[in-house]
């Protein structure tokens, strides 16, 4: 957008900034001897708001490989979601161990 200053000939330029979509960070739940299916169910659920045959589905991806995407957020939610996993698990007695990665995909 240009626009002449007042009395003076000269043309100011203003550069539109272009905004960068923010990145996206994966929430990890691993695999352990301890933490029950159920719970893992309940939690993917509750804390990442997923519908039941989809958080069976990442439960049994979880159990069957050591690890599973609970959800892709932003970086703060990611975090936020991953904290409140691990203190309801620990809460309930279970040492679920839940991790947060930048997704580069």
């Amino acid at each position: 957008m240009a626009r002449q200053a007042k009395g003076e000939g000269r043309v100011l330029v203003r550069k539109r900034e272009q905004l960068k979509a923010p990145g996206l960070w994966k929430v990890l739940l691993h695999n352990d001897d301890y933490t029950t299916q159920d719970f893992v169910v309940w939690l993917l659920k509750t804390v990442f708001r997923k519908p039941e045959p989809e958080a069976v589905a990442i439960m049994l991806a979880v159990h069957r490989s050591g690890m599973g995407v609970a959800g892709t957020y932003t970086r703060d939610v990611a975090e936020t979601r991953a904290e409140r996993a691990r203190r309801l698990a620990e809460q309930e007695g279970f040492p679920l161990l839940c991790t947060v990665e930048e997704d580069h995909a």
